[in-house]
């Protein structure tokens, strides 16, 4: 007579079948692995689970206690390590998003956030969480001008601008100049400089969005002073010049500067989309705010998360007349700036040089030392790690073209994946079959982490 297994009490409430011998979830002495997990009300009396609900709150800690609990019953942990998974699941913050390592070789990587902020603008931004005096004047009790101090200091980073106004992106920047400036009117460009600026969006479009007209010049190489000027009519609100951030036109061209723009009689407009505010030794290349308005510009527009190291902001630099009318127009509103971003931006314009800055002078023999230091000690842990030289860029559409020389740590390449969903995330890249992490922009303080990071996902390291 056939004999079929009977179900145990837990395999009865699901109707499921009882674990078949050898699974991971049948303990040697033959009983259900499973009926040894913890329960979450026991977690949740964990003092380490507790007190990180108490910072996070119970919902987050709930989460992480289910995927180590899920992971139990899958048997791929043994029930007793459910608490200390759990713990290891808990996310360091309640934000969502996960703190990485930067090792791409880009130091601004717009996938990464661009920019990362100084000590000095983290502190800014905790301190300014609170209420704050951002648009009162504690002296009078009277309504201020707001973020009236970021804006000062912006001033004085730039003398050459009568004034200044920030909203909340480069793209914001451009898009009140058109709508206060040339909506229902013509904005002459160059046909070179028609630009998309990432992830599908192309200035064009941005532009006609707030009712203006394009008038295109010149050709796709070569746009002339002259170009412009045979464009020009009762119909044209200003010429805008647009810095080709992320790519290049060489060979037989020809671009109109905005010195030579300046004597046409209608106001320019140039994007230097980058946020240089000055020039820069190691970027000759590349337009800064300064010089712009000294060269005749009416009103330059830039990013605060590119090159000045700064959060995600758009900075207009101009004529006094010309910034109070943008300031004042309805859409102002709509793209103001939070006060947490008028701190951080205070303090990146007034603070110490930022993590970008550091990043774009850093020595080259001083990253290949940390390389070779990097390479010993992980190869002393048995990880295939070399210090090779590497190339790095500026990124976030800063610079194109410009290589900074750089060193970077070799291993195999699964590292790439296996590091980047690791408990401390590092983003590298794949060059030869190699996973390369790059130093440039990684802070030297934040080697240890590194090194740590790799050894945690070495083949045969306990995760």
């Amino acid at each position: 007579m056939e004999q079929r297994a009977v179900p145990d009490r837990e395999d009865r409430h699901t109707g499921t079948a009882g674990p078949a011998s050898g699974d991971p979830a049948r303990h040697p002495d033959g009983t259900d692995a499973r009926r040894r997990i913890p329960r979450t009300d026991v977690l949740l009396r964990d003092p380490r689970l507790a007190a990180a609900a108490h910072r996070l709150g119970e919902r987050v800690v709930k989460s992480a206690i289910r995927q180590a609990q899920d992971r139990a019953r899958e048997g791929t942990i043994p029930p007793e390590r459910v608490p200390d998974t759990a713990l290891a699941l808990v996310p360091g913050t309640a934000g969502g998003l996960r703190p990485v390592i930067n090792a791409t070789g880009v130091l601004l990587h717009t996938n990464l956030g661009r920019a990362p902020l100084s000590p000095a603008a983290r502190q800014a931004v905790v301190a300014a969480a609170g209420p704050t005096d951002v648009e009162l004047d504690l002296a009078t009790g009277a309504r201020a001008r707001r973020g009236r101090s970021a804006l000062a200091a912006l001033c004085a980073r730039v003398p050459s601008a009568g004034d200044v106004h920030v909203v909340n992106n480069g793209a914001a920047a451009l898009v009140l100049a058109a709508t206060a400036l040339a909506a229902g009117k013509e904005i002459v460009i160059s046909r070179g400089e028609m630009v998309e600026i990432g992830d599908g969006f192309r200035l064009p479009d941005l532009l006609v969005s707030t009712g203006a007209r394009l008038r295109e010049v010149g050709t796709t190489n070569r746009a002339t002073t002259a170009d412009y000027a045979a464009a020009l009519g009762p119909e044209t609100g200003f010429v805008l010049k647009v810095h080709p951030s992320n790519f290049r036109i060489t060979g037989f061209t020809r671009a109109a500067e905005a010195a030579e723009l300046a004597g046409l009689g209608v106001p320019v407009v140039v994007d230097i989309g980058s946020g240089l505010l000055a020039p820069h030794p190691a970027l000759p290349a590349e337009p800064d705010a300064d010089t712009q308005l000294r060269a005749g510009a009416a009103l330059v527009t830039a990013s605060g998360d590119k090159l000045l190291g700064g959060p995600q902001c758009g900075l207009m630099l101009g004529r006094e007349e010309l910034i109070h009318t943008l300031s004042r127009h309805p859409l102002a509103r709509a793209l103001r700036v939070d006060k947490l971003t008028l701190a951080a931006l205070q303090a990146t314009l007034t603070g110490p040089p930022t993590p970008t800055a550091t990043g774009l002078t850093a020595d080259p023999a001083g990253l290949r030392d940390r390389a070779g230091r990097l390479a010993t000690a992980l190869s002393a842990d048995g990880v295939d790690a070399r210090a090779v030289e590497s190339a790095a860029t500026v990124g976030g559409g800063g610079a194109p073209g410009v290589t900074l020389p750089s060193a970077a740590l070799s291993l195999p390449e699964p590292y790439a994946a296996a590091l980047r969903t690791g408990r401390i995330p590092v983003v590298g890249r794949l060059e030869a079959g190699r996973c390369l992490l790059d130093l440039r922009a990684v802070a030297p303080e934040d080697d240890e982490r590194l090194a740590e990071a790799v050894r945690a996902v070495r083949p045969g390291a306990r995760r």
